[in-house]
């Protein structure tokens, strides 16, 4: 196994921008680091924990996850659609007023199965960097704490690069163009990985 290759992979798709990243920023924006601490470890141990499963598993879930990669791809994006519209109308609370709260330690966890760009990572991950010689469940153990650690602070820099321009955005237009920026940029990801997991037959279909 090419560790190096590894931790460069995850560093590389951590730290880029995708809907984990862009949620934590807004988080950050509007609720602050520590109360934003607790999605964002969940976040990352809920994405070391899939890629765990998927290390063990795999051989038997890709033709599983072949046949329902349309529809989990449909699932996420809805739901990332969804958390967009709740981002943008952040906007008009601040601090958790009205009902607005951040995501928790539990949904941070559950946030990485509805996600596409993690289902990617991770496949892409396992099948590329998995050492054909090795028990599947050592491989787990050692994917799951070289994503945990790796990744935690690439993504841990998104929540805190919100914690640094909170203080520009205090005024509320400024925070409401902020969200509905964040929200605009999430919806379109959410658009581009449901297009980067469409089957290629459908894409053929929608442009013929």
């Amino acid at each position: 196994m090419n560790l190096l290759a590894l931790v460069t992979y995850l560093l590389v798709m951590s730290i880029t921008p995708g809907p984990n990243n862009l949620v934590l920023a807004s988080s950050g924006v509007n609720f602050g680091f520590s109360r934003t601490l607790p999605s964002l470890l969940g976040m990352t141990l809920g994405l070391s924990l899939q890629i765990g499963l998927l290390t063990v598993g795999l051989g038997s879930l890709m033709s599983l996850m072949a046949s329902l990669q349309l529809y989990l791809a449909v699932a996420g994006c809805g739901y990332l659609l969804w958390l967009a519209w709740s981002m943008a109308r952040a906007g008009k609370a601040k601090g958790g007023e009205a009902g607005v709260r951040p995501m928790g330690f539990w949904g941070g966890i559950l946030f990485n199965w509805l996600n596409p760009k993690v289902w990617l990572m991770g496949f892409n991950l396992v099948m590329v960097f998995l050492p054909a010689h090795m028990n599947p469940w050592h491989a787990a153990a050692l994917f799951v704490l070289i994503t945990f650690f790796t990744s935690l602070p690439c993504i841990a820099v998104w929540a805190g690069s919100g914690v640094a321009i909170r203080r520009f955005l205090d005024s509320p237009p400024r925070l409401r163009a902020f969200n509905w920026t964040m929200a605009a940029l999430l919806a379109l990801t959410a658009v581009w990985l449901l297009a980067q997991m469409m089957p290629a037959d459908s894409l053929s279909a929608l442009t013929a």
